[in-house]
């Protein structure tokens, strides 16, 4: 089955959030559906895609004793792949509501070490894009990336 960042942020979307654990679980009922033969675990790289895209970010939820969540990043155009709909019945998981500024802040972390290291290491191409990231997650989130962009910019 192919799915593309894209398609993970729609599944995700459906719900709010989920865990990997249970993005993993949806992908691996879409497969099913789609008559296709896949454990949860085959999704993994996926998965990283996706994150690594910002097409989903992670919110660290450890202080609740729950697993991160994932969240339909600022980066995503989300799709859902045929039988989504069903899902949230199948899995038995309700809607979650996420909270966009707790959202914004870790993206905003995650493009500020990311930034830090592309700076470190020179590499133009990834502050290029990070460039444009920055953009999507202040369209996306109530924060401002000025001075990380700004960082960024100078390093070019």
């Amino acid at each position: 089955m192919e799915l593309s960042g894209d398609d993970l942020a729609g599944v995700v979307d459906s719900f709010g959030a989920l865990t990997r654990g249970e993005l993993r679980d949806a992908l691996a009922e879409l497969a099913f559906k789609q008559g296709e033969d896949a454990d949860s675990g085959t999704f993994e790289d996926l998965i990283d895609e996706a994150i690594d895209g910002y097409q989903l970010i992670s919110l660290d939820t450890t202080e609740s004793g729950r697993d991160p969540l994932l969240v339909v990043g600022p980066s995503a155009f989300p799709t859902r792949p045929e039988g989504t709909q069903d899902l949230r019945h199948i899995l038995d998981i309700g809607e979650r509501e996420i909270d966009r500024e707790r959202a914004g802040e870790a993206a905003m972390e995650r493009l500020r070490e990311e930034a830090a290291l592309a700076i470190e290491m020179g590499n133009t191409a990834e502050i290029e894009r990070l460039i444009d990231v920055s953009y999507d997650i202040e369209a996306w989130a109530p924060v401002t990336l000025d001075e990380i962009r700004s960082h960024l910019d100078e390093s070019r």
